[in-house]
């Protein structure tokens, strides 16, 4: 995510409860991905899954005793009235057994099948409890299937699904997916993803990855669009933006490139966000020779005409960008850092909310790669200048990146001093081992997660050095560090 005013709002995150944050490495690892208890598969008891996936920032993100393979989403979209109707299926795997399991869906479940029996619900605010006919046995798959309605935008004064002049947009982060799919809603269990949304006609859904699809003829008159993600991704990584857009296509060394572009825009907004988006492929190699070979299938780019929307998103193959970002002319900048997230974010995500710097840090710093390495100002000029301009006595200082809180998780900290602490590791470990790194944590994990943690370990490997004072300074320690350099 990329903030508009120079990343300096603090993003209110959507999840309401916070518990106080911890110092570095005495977080337990989400509960989905956490060694299995040694009991018997099939005799042990059946017992509820938990509510939440194990995330100390945001407890009631995700959900405990399954792991999602995959979506298959649903949709019938009425812009005049906000109103979807949806059915999504899930496919999942069961990781203990269960007497019950919970989803994440703010909109109101009206049917839920589990292994094509009826099951018993119940729902509360986005937590929607779902008890099958008979107990789910670990190491079983599940398939879930949900029926649900309703106008996403009226949820509640949090509702990240924003209305525009001619349909919607789903764009958020920390969360997006439950005002528009149930789901196990945290970064940690990817899944792959394919999306059908039916519109009038001469409207346009765009998604994430590749287009299977439309505009395909439906029941009354209506039309089709089908999406299908080629690689698993994380629940607030995909998106759906229903208008009318104008769908830019060709083929790309990265692969198939497609850009969507509302009909709504203003002339000049229009035309110079098409004249930085169109950079995409261009930049797509620029940074494959930095970090390895681009992790996905397609790429592109959407603007709705969606101003109040004040950010740009690293939606997985497709990044959503307000149209705020170009109200001035062109900004590749914002361009760099969404393309950025498809390897740091992406491709490998956060284990936890609390690694935001493996996210925001790594693409602020690449925006500062690109710049030096195409005639602009190098990292360290970009960092002294910061330096020098924030005061030791600015709150800028008081939020450490690699432990931000749940408050500042979007903190201008985060993204600006995230990446000066980048810069700190690669002045301490010297510039090919650093870039190697980034390589490294990029091609090692591909498709999975990682933590904080996980990243300073492998810098200490490559480089044979041990970075503690570094990581203490720029990472965790509240207060201006030493000047770098």
């Amino acid at each position: 995510m990329r903030v508009r005013a120079a990343v300096g709002l603090t993003m209110v995150p959507l999840l309401a409860v916070a518990l106080q944050a911890c110092g570095p490495g005495t977080v337990a690892p989400p509960e989905s991905t956490a060694p299995a208890a040694a009991e018997p598969t099939s005799t042990a008891p059946a017992r509820p899954g938990a509510p939440g996936i194990g995330d100390e920032y945001f407890p009631g993100a995700g959900n405990g005793g399954y792991d999602v393979r995959r979506y298959d989403i649903e949709l019938h979209y009425d812009p005049s009235s906000d109103r979807l109707t949806g059915r999504t299926t899930i496919t999942a795997s069961v990781s203990r057994n269960l007497s019950r399991f919970n989803l994440d869906l703010a909109l109101p479940a009206s049917a839920v099948q589990v292994d094509g029996a009826r099951a018993e619900h119940t729902q509360t605010g986005t937590e929607l409890v779902v008890t099958p006919d008979r107990a789910l046995v670990s190491g079983n798959t599940m398939t879930v299937r949900v029926d649900y309605a309703g106008a996403p935008s009226q949820t509640g004064a949090d509702s990240p699904w924003v209305r525009t002049a001619d349909g919607a947009v789903a764009v958020g982060e920390p969360e997006v997916a439950a005002w528009w799919f149930p789901s196990n809603d945290h970064p940690v269990d990817k899944a792959n993803v394919a999306v059908t949304v039916t519109v009038p006609r001469g409207v346009e859904a765009l998604s994430n990855g590749k287009l299977l699809g439309g505009p395909e003829p439906a029941a009354d008159g209506q039309h089709r669009w089908r999406w299908r993600a080629e690689a698993p991704m994380s629940p607030y990584l995909a998106f759906v933006a229903i208008g009318q857009y104008e769908l830019v296509q060709r083929d790309t060394p990265a692969g198939p490139y497609l850009a969507g572009y509302a009909e709504g825009l203003e002339p000049e907004v229009a035309a110079a966000a098409r004249e930085s988006i169109e950079q995409t492929p261009q930049i797509v190699g620029f940074l494959s020779e930095l970090f390895g070979e681009y992790p996905f299938a397609q790429l592109g780019g959407v603007v709705p005409n969606a101003p109040n929307v004040g950010f740009a998103l690293e939606n997985q193959t497709r990044p959503v960008y307000s149209p705020a970002f170009f109200a001035a002319g062109t900004d590749v900048d914002v361009v760099v850092h969404e393309l950025a997230h498809q390897w740091f974010g992406d491709s490998v995500g956060v284990r936890r909310w609390r690694d935001i710097w493996l996210n925001e840090g790594f693409a602020t710093y690449t925006e500062w790669l690109y710049s030096e390495r195409t005639g602009g100002a190098s990292a360290q000029q970009i960092t002294d200048r910061y330096f020098d301009a924030i005061p030791a006595d600015s709150s800028f200082w008081q939020v450490p990146p690699g432990d931000p809180g749940a408050d500042d998780l979007l903190d201008r900290a985060v993204y600006v001093r995230g990446a000066m602490a980048l810069h700190a590791i690669r002045v301490a470990v010297g510039d090919e081992t650093f870039l190697g790194t980034l390589r490294a944590w990029a091609q090692q994990r591909r498709g999975g997660s990682g933590t904080v943690e996980d990243f300073i370990a492998l810098a200490e490997q490559r480089s044979g050095r041990q970075l503690d004072q570094v990581a203490d300074a720029w990472l965790y320690r509240s207060g201006r560090p030493d000047r770098i350099g």
